[in-house]
């Protein structure tokens, strides 16, 4: 996974960016490594009198140029991490912009606090995370943004502003998945719970059983997740659920932690990819057989290390979020498209679900949604097949992950986003002679 920053300086000098899949890459101006918030005002306010743009860096865990800072000052928040205050008894804790959700969680851990729901990789800084959308799974959870209280930003003009429901709520509406448009997020107020534990199952399940199975796999657990290997017969459910505050855990043991997932999951599998790629003609033995040597695991462990896995082998990925009642006609869809495509399809497709919310840019705004990410092994081609994708998911109202390749821009996203002119209008009285923009937010949400 990624470092906590995506910069690195080459043999001449230059600092470049480029994000953990690789697909992207970034020469800023000048970057910035702030140390507190007042160092974050000063940069914003001296790139706005030199005529530059600005882009807060994250891990670079998006896929697309969202925080590209190509051009611009570069602000690194590596240096602005941690837990700021915490109160143990209302479960309201105050993080800084660039703290790692595997930094989060650790200390969340040590005060015996916890999210209520995560998505399963925790190397984004909680700022870029919210910023684009990020999500787990569960029917009844909706995504990290919606366990925000409160935000502060660093706006265009070098002030700083604080948000909530009750303190500027347009603005909260608008900052929760805010895209990076709005401002610098300097600190971030989450509502999380006590420490909780959940038992994991995780199995291959004949495909055909899953999709008859589906309502009551998707409403019978907390949170429930498929992988579907595309010319497999097979696919990986995974069900997690919580248990009792006081009930012992049974973890797997840390043998078999590395065989399972540094082993079979990242450095195998990491082979079995790159054989595909050497030579395509095997990508569809190899998805089957992938499908089928996949093991049954049952335990359980702390929430976020049953949530979080390790995802050592890159990629590039497509996600979409459709309304759950279209989850089994998109998931056939596809079923009928990949045999058809002129290239295989070497990683498996992940398919989870989230509950409707009410902020702006969510890509589950006021509906319940089904997730279907898509994949790609780096070297391998993908836009066939990221387009094929792309025409099934639009016939339903598909919203792209803002962190996912895609292919829209601001003519179609304003159709399926409620309340785009609104976020807008908000982007316009914060930023208006646009600091905050770069080429992936003008195509997005307009230029003008």
């Amino acid at each position: 996974m990624p470092a906590q920053t995506a910069l690195k300086t080459t043999a001449d000098g230059q600092v470049r960016w480029t994000n953990w899949a690789r697909n992207e890459t970034a020469v800023p101006a000048t970057v910035s490594r702030p140390t507190n918030v007042a160092q974050i005002s000063d940069t914003i306010v001296k790139a706005a009198a030199d005529g530059r743009t600005v882009k807060a860096l994250g891990s670079g865990h998006s896929f697309t140029a969202i925080a590209s800072a190509h051009g611009a000052t570069a602000i690194d928040l590596s240096g602005w991490t941690g837990i700021e205050s915490a109160d143990i008894a209302t479960g309201l804790v105050t993080v800084r912009s660039g703290t790692t959700i595997k930094q989060l969680n650790a200390g969340l851990d040590r005060l015996g606090l916890a999210m209520t729901n995560l998505g399963d990789i925790d190397a984004q800084t909680i700022s870029g995370a919210i910023s684009t959308g990020t999500h787990g799974t569960g029917a009844k959870l909706g995504g990290i943004a919606t366990q925000i209280t409160s935000l502060e930003l660093v706006l265009a003009d070098g002030s700083v502003v604080t948000c909530s429901a009750d303190e500027r709520p347009e603005l909260f509406n608008a900052a929760r998945v805010g895209l990076g448009a709005l401002g610098v997020i300097s600190t971030v107020t989450l509502r999380c719970e006590r420490s909780f534990s959940l038992v994991a199952d995780e199995r291959p399940v004949p495909l055909e059983e899953v999709i008859e199975q589906l309502d009551d796999l998707i409403t019978g657990h907390d949170h429930m997740e498929f992988y579907w290997f595309p010319y497999g017969r097979k696919a990986l459910v995974k069900r997690n659920d919580r248990l009792p505050l006081d009930a012992a855990v049974r973890p797997l043991s840390r043998a078999r932690r590395f065989f399972e997932y540094t082993v079979m999951e990242n450095a195998v599998f990491g082979v079995v990819c790159r054989t595909g790629r050497a030579i395509p003609r095997l990508v569809q033995p190899l998805n089957r057989l992938s499908s089928t040597a996949l093991s049954p695991r049952n335990y359980s462990d702390l929430s976020h290390r049953v949530f979080v896995t390790a995802r050592n082998v890159r990629f590039v990925e497509s996600e979409y979020a459709v309304p759950r009642e279209s989850l089994v006609d998109v998931l056939n869809e596809l079923r009928a498209a990949v045999p058809k495509l002129a290239h295989p399809v070497m990683l498996p497709v992940e398919i989870r679900v989230a509950s409707a919310d009410d902020i702006w840019m969510s890509t589950a705004y006021q509906r319940d949604s089904a997730y279907f990410a898509i994949h790609q092994y780096p070297g391998m081609p993908y836009q066939e097949y990221f387009d094929v994708f792309e025409s099934i998911v639009a016939q339903v109202g598909g919203r792209p992950h803002w962190g996912k390749m895609h292919t829209l821009d601001a003519s179609v996203l304003q159709e399926r986003y409620p309340r785009f002119e609104d976020f807008r209008q908000v982007r316009a009285e914060v930023d208006p002679t646009g600091l905050f923009r770069n080429g992936y937010l003008d195509r997005v949400l307009g230029s003008s």
